[in-house]
């Protein structure tokens, strides 16, 4: 037998399979853009997902300002011809209601984002752990579902807040609309987060779904709805029922929303107050929501 080639020692070396460094590098390589852009991935996913059910998306965020807002336009506001005294303040009860409304509105979204999709991607569909086979991490997936329903929770808010300007100036004419209005877009948005996060950590620790979402809906949003200042100062009711809205993200959002909305006189601690409150549920819900991401998908 003759002895191999001198010559063909340089291209055997050069076709011989890859050493497991190179292998573990290679695939380092290939992870690192989906480990950079993981949240917005799972944003994606998230927000083509909702095509499944788009056009109760369309038609809630038009349908919704409309028939709120004209049922009490036409409807109970018709009825309250006083102004509301809103701590001193005279308001007309439209211009009164109408930002707790919009809070509402993003509340609404984040009760219906942060529940069933969440048990979904964990117990139905299971996409959750698809994602987490990939590079993505277990807090890019949480963050991703948050961006997602801010996609939503962002686009009725800002329907909602054209509706409103609109019946301000076809209703409420004489009304004065300051040019901070538009902040209670992204103050509905932030309640939305402040309330929505929250509830995404619980969904996450939820194994089988036994009607909780049923109870929260009965139990926890439709109370805060009713006793948080949306129809009517808080002031008003018996201070039993005052804590309600107190510990409410829709309270503490609605009030933002009323001192960029027509200016209501607010002592700048209390803004403070609302502002730090809501930022505080949605980081503590956050927190709690990576850890049990994280746990569940390390099963």
């Amino acid at each position: 037998m003759s002895a191999p080639d001198p010559a063909t020692r340089g291209t055997d070396a050069a076709t011989a399979a890859p050493t497991l460094d190179e292998l573990r590098a290679e695939a380092m390589e290939w992870g690192r853009k989906p480990r950079l852009r993981g949240t917005w991935y799972v944003t994606e996913h998230m927000v083509r997902a909702m095509r499944a059910y788009g056009w109760t998306i369309i038609v809630g965020a038009f349908g919704q300002p409309v028939l709120y807002l004209l049922g009490l336009a036409v409807g109970l506001a018709a009825l309250i011809q006083q102004p509301v005294d809103d701590g001193g303040q005279q308001v007309p009860y439209l211009v009164f209601v109408a930002p707790a409304l919009l809070m509402t509105s993003a509340i609404s979204v984040a009760t219906e984002e942060f529940t069933y999709p969440v048990m979904a991607g964990f117990k139905w569909r299971r996409y959750f752990f698809g994602f987490s086979a990939s590079p993505l991490s277990s807090r890019q997936i949480a963050n991703g579902v948050v961006a997602g329903a801010m996609a939503r929770m962002g686009v009725t808010v800002v329907l909602y807040f054209a509706f409103v300007m609109l019946f301000f100036t076809w209703l409420q004419p004489d009304a004065t609309t300051p040019a901070t209005a538009w902040l209670m877009i992204f103050i509905g948005v932030l309640g939305g987060l402040a309330f929505g996060i929250p509830l995404m950590a619980y969904a996450a620790s939820i194994e089988d779904d036994k009607g909780q979402f049923a109870l929260v809906q009965r139990f926890v949003f439709m109370p805060m709805f009713l006793f948080s200042g949306t129809f009517y100062p808080l002031t008003v009711l018996p201070v039993w029922l005052q804590w309600i809205g107190w510990i409410s993200p829709l309270w503490h959002a609605s009030e933002l929303g009323r001192v960029v909305a027509y200016g209501k006189d607010v002592d700048p601690a209390m803004i403070t107050v609302h502002i730090v409150y809501l930022l505080v549920l949605a980081t503590v819900g956050l927190v709690l929501s990576w850890r049990l991401f994280g746990r569940r998908l390390a099963r």
